[in-house]
């Protein structure tokens, strides 16, 4: 915050009553404004590292044995620019080796449940390719472009 705004916003929290200046509700506009325009740069910010984690970590053959899907509401208040809708998650768990046997999921939100549940069933014991942490073999990312 800069220099000027901090004692108009310390003189709006100590003041005693009295109706709303002009200045006071700028100041609450810009509060506001300012909250959302970092809702939606956090959404952004975590959908891009969410699209290029694990892009350059090798590639392993791995085998889809369950899935399954989930009523899901929210009613959590956050930060987030988008709204808190229900919504039905389906999940992919899927197995492979490095050496050992490892396992990993990946997650796609649907609004209605049969779209979820034929999504979800028409990869189940399909093979697909995850990317695996090179220090750390229990690590793995199922990328949406792999699928």
């Amino acid at each position: 915050m800069n220099q000027t705004v901090l004692p108009q916003f310390a003189c709006f929290l100590m003041r005693g009553g009295g109706p709303i200046t002009r200045s006071e509700i700028i100041l609450i506009l810009l509060v506001a404004g300012a909250i959302m325009l970092v809702g939606i740069c956090w959404q952004l910010i975590d959908k891009w590292i969410e699209r290029t984690r694990g892009r350059n970590w090798p590639r392993v053959s791995a085998v889809v044995d369950l899935v399954s899907v989930a009523f899901c509401e929210d009613n959590t208040p956050s930060l987030k620019a988008d709204l808190n809708f229900p919504y039905y998650l389906a999940t992919l768990t899927y197995f492979y080796r490095n050496p050992e046997q490892q396992t990993g999921d990946y997650s796609r939100r649907f609004g209605d449940k049969a779209e979820a549940e034929a999504w979800a069933n028409s990869y189940k014991g399909e093979t697909v390719n995850v990317h695996v942490d090179p220090s750390d073999p229990g690590r793995s990312v199922l990328r949406e472009e792999d699928l």
